[in-house]
């Protein structure tokens, strides 16, 4: 079992960037694929990136591509997701999230864990 805290979130202009992480606890920390989703309000989960459990694999949604960047520590238990050329629609609650299961899943229901979420609003 592992459990995930985010922060980092806060209050940003478009065009910013935020570095948001999630420590993790639980010695079996390195075996999970982690996974970053957000919820804007009246919205569905979204997801928005993945890395697999050395970090070597990732995988991101379109909308986020070549401006957020997901990376792990393993040695550390955290996960970041570096967000750049950030938007008004990048205006969410910011999850992390852990699955054994599947790996790299774009699918928010095949996540097993979930931390409390950190908000993130970005300012036109």
């Amino acid at each position: 079992q592992v459990q995930l805290a985010e922060s980092g979130g806060g209050l940003v202009q478009a065009g910013g960037s935020l570095r948001l992480s999630c420590a993790a606890t639980g010695r079996s920390f390195r075996t999970y694929s982690m996974g970053w989703l957000r919820q804007a309000p009246g919205k569905e989960r979204e997801f928005l990136a993945a890395i697999g459990w050395d970090g070597g694999v990732t995988n991101y949604a379109d909308s986020v591509k070549g401006r957020f960047t997901i990376s792990r520590d393993n040695a550390k238990n955290m996960v970041y997701l570096q967000m750049n050329s950030l938007k008004p629609e990048d205006t969410a609650i910011y999850y992390c999230a852990a699955d054994r299961v599947v790996g790299l899943t774009a699918i928010p229901s095949q996540y097993e864990y979930w931390g409390q979420g950190t908000q993130v609003t970005v300012s036109s």
